[in-house]
């Protein structure tokens, strides 16, 4: 068959799926949904790894994986319950037909007001089939949207990094990199006041000539290039219209709703971060499960210590390394290769040039930390680790020999540095009870 659209026999086939299509959607939403709650949990997983890591970059992207992710199951599980309804009325309709108002002997007021605001059963079919078909295709605009203003920040952030390379030269950033990033940021303007005003800066002429550069590049920079007749032919109409206007709103609500919760207490909260009065399960490592949780800054093995040795794991973040070439400065590289790499990238430190510094690098790590079991300080002797959740830091043994039985606080401190003056740090205060066999 010819899919040419002029062709009488393809709008033909395609009147057909358009009235078969609720099938392809209810098939389409069940499967998706369905992936959609397998992959939540690695997801969420990854966010607390990267948030541990301090890992801007996979931040980012899991922030906006999860506003996807989002998107996606409520508009595909509205989807399902309107759908749903819709063969429900549709069955109904089959058995008694049309509402008879007559029939129901209600009082005049009733039957007119009814009549007006209820109208015939049919309409009421045709609402939710409207309902149902705009609500699908919706959803996956709205992750097209998503995806297109992450591939812009994607491309900011490349210039940004480039800009602070050392090596790239002043007049490539002021010749190409500001006004590149100036472009970009101009373009982002414009395009979402077109979008918030349903295109108005291409129905005037005078905002025609200097918004349509704009539009062209950024219409690859929005992926728009692959759903641009959906948005038009969505817009055509005032019904359309009238949910683009509530689509933005409707979303910031369910945001709030979302972020609502409810507080039993002035003083208690289940969030609890370890210190000298709270225990926060993420620093036990009994406590943490490798499905749902990762270490916080520091750990030891349980909240009761029955040997003589209490094992204590530090997690390596970037801030430390920060650290350790301020207090070491022979340590540090002539390029930084922390950050985005790939197969190309060039800088790497030789792998023995990395061995021979490795010892003095964890060396400048101990004199950096300090253990102290209340008031005892221990001096830490780091290996490089990982931890059950495969995170990587520093882990020590203390001798607890001259230690009480009894309640503990096991104190992590770093040294740390405003400008040229050298403090330090408490990292994290853990509690522990110390009962020796």
């Amino acid at each position: 068959m010819s899919n040419n659209p002029q062709d009488k026999k393809f709008k033909k086939w395609l009147d057909i799926l358009q009235q078969e299509s609720w099938q392809l959607e209810l098939i389409i939403s069940g499967f998706a949904i369905y992936g959609l709650f397998m992959i939540i949990e690695p997801i969420e997983l990854a966010g607390i790894e990267a948030e541990n890591e301090r890992n801007l970059y996979q931040i980012f992207l899991i922030r906006g994986l999860l506003i996807s992710w989002y998107i996606l199951t409520i508009n595909l599980i509205t989807h399902v319950i309107l759908r749903g309804l819709w063969i429900g009325a549709i069955g109904l309709r089959y058995v008694s037909g049309d509402i008879d108002y007559d029939h129901l002997n209600y009082s005049p007021k009733f039957t007119k007001h009814l009549k007006k605001h209820v109208g015939s059963f049919d309409n009421y079919v045709a609402v939710l089939e409207k309902y149902c078909s705009v609500i699908f295709a919706v959803t996956f605009l709205l992750v097209f949207y998503l995806l297109g203003l992450l591939l812009i920040a994607f491309v900011l952030a490349l210039l940004g990094l480039w800009i602070d390379k050392g090596e790239t030269p002043e007049w490539l950033r002021i010749v190409i990199a500001v006004p590149l990033i100036l472009f970009i940021v101009l373009g982002m303007i414009m395009t979402f006041i077109d979008f918030l005003t349903q295109g108005w800066l291409k129905k005037k002429k005078w905002t025609t000539a200097f918004y349509y550069p704009f539009y062209w590049v950024f219409k690859y920079l929005t992926l728009s290039i692959l759903y641009r007749p959906m948005v038009y032919n969505f817009l055509d109409t005032k019904f359309g219209k009238r949910l683009s206007f509530i689509i933005v709103p409707l979303y910031l609500g369910v945001a709030i709703l979302a972020g609502t919760g409810f507080s039993t207490s002035n003083y208690l909260d289940k969030e609890l971060n370890s210190n000298s009065l709270t225990a926060g399960s993420d620093n036990y490592q009994d406590l943490i499960t490798l499905n749902t949780s990762f270490a916080d800054r520091a750990v030891i093995d349980s909240k009761l210590i029955n040997n003589s040795f209490l094992h204590v794991f530090v997690c390596y973040g970037s801030s430390i390394e920060d650290d350790v070439f301020y207090f070491n400065k022979d340590l540090e590289p002539e390029e930084d290769v922390r950050g985005i790499y790939s197969p190309f990238s060039k800088g790497t430190i030789s792998w023995s040039k990395k061995g021979n510094s490795m010892e003095e690098y964890l060396k400048t790590v101990e004199d950096m930390y300090t253990l102290s079991v209340d008031s005892i300080p221990y001096k830490p002797q780091f290996v490089l680790a990982q931890n059950p959740q495969k995170q990587l830091g520093f882990e020590t043994y203390l001798d607890l020999a001259t230690v009480a039985s009894g309640k503990h606080i096991l104190k992590v401190a770093r040294k740390d540095h405003i400008n040229d003056s050298i403090y330090m740090r408490t990292i994290v205060d853990i509690p522990f009870w110390y009962n020796p066999e």
